[in-house]
């Protein structure tokens, strides 16, 4: 009997010492999986619908917390799982992590953040970037964006958005990477993999976001949140690719679109995200939703209470409710009372979250992202402001350089610099920009550079620069002008600053009328009525119409808006220490009526229409079919000749290649760099294929006089498509090899069969 109970008392305690050991989810020799299995058993309801609900802070110094302490006792009981818009910095993450750590399971929070093109170093706006074709300095921007931002506690950003966009109307043009899906996808690998990192628990990484998914660049009419209607062909061939591509790049999630999507809003698809996203495509990360989109399902129409919007939602796949708030209210009567929505389901969505929170290093060390020292280190960083400068650089379009007006001396006697955006520090932001919005401490005029700036403290000494605002960027006053005309008369060039305000583009900024607003053009008109040389500088989001100026100035800059480093990027390029290569990522039209304009259409049964022969031919009476400029248009200060076109053979079948190669010279005076392009054409298929595709490009360094050999190697898989039925493959065939430095200026060509 006494042997009993002493075996008895033994066994006690081991139990108890049992209960005080690590718990196994916290144990970092355990695999991630076991520790996310043996937390989700240890968790009751309420604490898994925590982990799905996501809060927004206040975005205001003047708040000392969240908005109401409500929310703070919620982050204390678990029933949070992230936030977003947190202001302050590492010390104000810290603060939220400790009220995390006061929970039963202790479970770290996500912090989310809008980080589109830098944090503290702004880069230029996405689509300005895209007009790079430079993937390694795309990589570079996200990359540096990610050590600040995961410096100052972040450690999930609301980016890459990867929306292909064929409508400059649309204002959150400005985010994406243009109109091409195979150019797309590869800036949206280079943005992930930038942001994310060579590995998930990088503490200078932070975790990505493809968005808005799906098809929300595709809003009729261009108007921001408005509905998507198109062929499931369509989506696949030309919208999808680039989120495909985001999720072969292991990006750590998805949010879905605000938009209704063949009359299904994309928050409630069970077709986008459980067929698609995770089922075909095994994504393994978690989905959140749009700002209130799950809320929004019901004034869409397709729920009838947030009860319902949030039952339709996780399981259509969304995981997290962003600012909806509601899972966190009716998700437990949903599973426990109404049996609507199964555990299972909630347990699917949880285990995405926790198994993120792991990847990342959250449960090792839960204030692993809020180091002081390494923020300032990061945020006063001189090597980060010298790639947002090149990267901005290499962002420039020259669209127009008539008899070689550029580059301009630095001796040039006298410059005028006239318009509204000459002076300007925060226009150069743009959209989505963290400094202007969380970082109220930061002094703009000393850390953003002007274009006055750049320009003057580039120019010879003995050299004069003149300016004069001219106007406005809105309204109708032109009282300005006679200072402006007055300064061009003493000068011996003009530039001009001209374009849009930075809150023109970006979310809910779609305009009907994209030409340049106000009295901007007539201000052109006026100065080079005075017989002067001008130089055009285009500051925008998007496309703009600018007819008469690209008609009559005889060199235009495209400097969309290139962040913090504006005016010096400027200045490399005008003076000539830097050689314009960008090209664009999208096509300009001459006309709103020609919307949606894209290269890469089908031909019609009647093409060929001109501005004067239209009759009973795809066409207009008012207006050519031709874009203003081009896809892939670019010019440089040098020039480029193409020549000695090959093809390794002429027939392939689905497991050969053919190599194109070609020699191009730099034919000028000038160092540059040329972005060669291959198109291809598939001639018949079984369903209309467009008249040319993108296929591969090499951006290539040439010295003056320098030859190089460029080759490319043409697989099945650039041949592939979606034919009617949706299956993806190849047809036998003839194709078209188009080689060129635009998808208009096509320099060579030739063709091949596939067997």
């Amino acid at each position: 009997m006494k042997k009993i109970f002493i075996l008895s008392l033994i066994a006690g305690c081991l139990c108890a010492a049992c209960e005080q050991q690590t718990p196994r989810y916290l144990d970092t020799t355990v695999s991630i999986d076991n520790r996310v299995e043996d937390l989700l058993k240890r968790m009751t309801l309420a604490e898994k619908i925590g982990q799905l609900n996501q809060y927004s802070d206040d975005v205001s110094d003047s708040y000392p917390m969240l908005r109401n302490d409500y929310y703070v006792q919620e982050i204390k009981e678990g029933k949070v799982g992230s936030l977003l818009n947190i202001t302050g910095g590492t010390k104000r993450v810290r603060e939220y992590q400790n009220l995390a750590m006061q929970s039963r399971l202790k479970i770290p929070l996500l912090i989310g953040l809008d980080v589109v093109h830098g944090y503290k170093t702004t880069f230029p706006t996405p689509l300005a970037e895209a007009a790079s074709w430079d993937l390694d300095a795309i990589k570079l921007s996200a990359r540096i964006a990610a050590v600040e931002a995961s410096a100052t506690g972040v450690n999930w950003t609301f980016a890459p958005m990867v929306d292909i966009c064929r409508d400059p109307r649309w204002g959150r043009i400005m985010e994406g990477a243009g109109e091409d899906p195979y150019l797309a996808s590869l800036i949206a690998v280079a943005r992930v993999q930038g942001f994310q990192g060579d590995k998930a628990d990088a503490v200078d990484g932070i975790m990505a976001c493809a968005k808005h998914f799906a098809a929300y660049g595709a809003a009729l009419a261009g108007r921001d949140y408005n509905s998507v209607d198109m062929s499931l062909r369509t989506l696949w061939d030309t919208y999808l690719p680039p989120f495909k591509a985001a999720c072969e790049a292991n990006v750590a999630t998805f949010m879905n679109s605000f938009n209704d999507l063949n009359g299904i809003p994309a928050t409630g698809s069970r077709y986008l995200q459980r067929d698609i996203l995770k089922g075909q495509w095994k994504f393994q990360g978690f989905v959140v939703s749009d700002w209130g989109s799950i809320g929004e399902m019901i004034t869409h129409g397709y729920a009838k209470n947030s009860k319902d919007a949030s039952a339709k939602a996780i399981l259509a796949g969304n995981d997290m409710d962003m600012e909806s708030y509601g899972y966190i209210r009716f998700l437990d009567t949903l599973v426990t009372d109404d049996k609507i929505v199964d555990i299972t389901v909630v347990d699917d969505a949880v285990r995405r979250v926790l198994r993120k929170k792991f990847e990342i290093g959250l449960f090792d060390d839960p204030y692993r992202y809020c180091d002081e020292e390494r923020e300032k280190a990061a945020l006063n960083n001189p090597e980060h402001a010298k790639a947002a400068r090149s990267m901005a650089a290499k962002s420039i379009v020259l669209l127009k350089n008539d008899n070689n007006l550029l580059p301009l001396s630095k001796s040039t006697k006298t410059v005028g610099f006239i318009g509204p955006l000459v002076k300007e520090h925060k226009q150069n932001l743009g959209a989505w920009s963290i400094v202007d919005v969380f970082m109220s401490d930061v002094n703009c005029e000393e850390f953003i550079v002007s274009q006055w700036d750049g320009v003057r403290q580039r120019m010879d000494a003995d050299s004069k620069l003149l300016y004069a605002k001219g106007c406005e960027i809105e309204g109708d006053d032109t009282s300005g002008f006679a200072e402006a005309i007055a300064v061009a008369r003493q000068s011996d060039v003009v530039v001009l600053s001209i374009g849009e305000s930075k809150l023109m583009t970006g979310e809910a900024r779609s305009r009907s009328d994209i030409s340049l607003p106000g009295v901007q053009e007539e201000l052109v008109k006026a100065i080079c009525a005075t017989g002067k040389p001008v130089v055009v500088l285009i500051n925008t989001g998007r496309p703009l119409i600018f007819n008469w100026v690209a008609d009559n100035v005889p060199a235009i800059l495209y400097t969309w808006w290139l962040g913090s480093q504006a005016g010096n990027a400027i200045a490399d390029v005008l003076f000539g220490d830097v050689n314009p290569s960008a090209k664009l990522p999208l096509t300009f039209p001459r006309s709103v009526g020609q919307i949606p304009l894209y290269y890469n259409h089908f031909n019609t049964g009647r093409p060929g229409a001109t501005d004067t022969d239209y009759v009973f031919k795809s066409g207009y009476m008012d207006v050519r079919t031709s874009p203003r400029f081009a896809f892939g248009h670019g010019l440089s200060y040098t020039d480029f000749q193409y020549a000695d076109l090959k093809l390794s053979k002429k027939t392939m079948n689905s497991s050969e290649q053919i190599t194109v190669s070609l020699n191009v010279t730099n034919t000028g005076k000038y160092a540059g760099e040329e972005v060669v392009q291959l198109y291809l054409r598939d001639r018949i298929g079984s369903v209309v294929r467009p008249v040319k595709e993108l296929k591969d490009f090499k951006k290539i360094h040439l010295q003056a006089g320098e030859t190089k050999l460029v080759e490319f190697v043409i697989t099945n898989d650039k041949l592939c498509f979606y034919n009617d039925l949706l299956q993806y493959g190849s047809e036998a065939g003839e194709f078209d090899v188009m080689i060129g430095s635009s998808s208009e200026d096509i320099r060579l060509g030739d063709a091949f069969e596939l067997k």
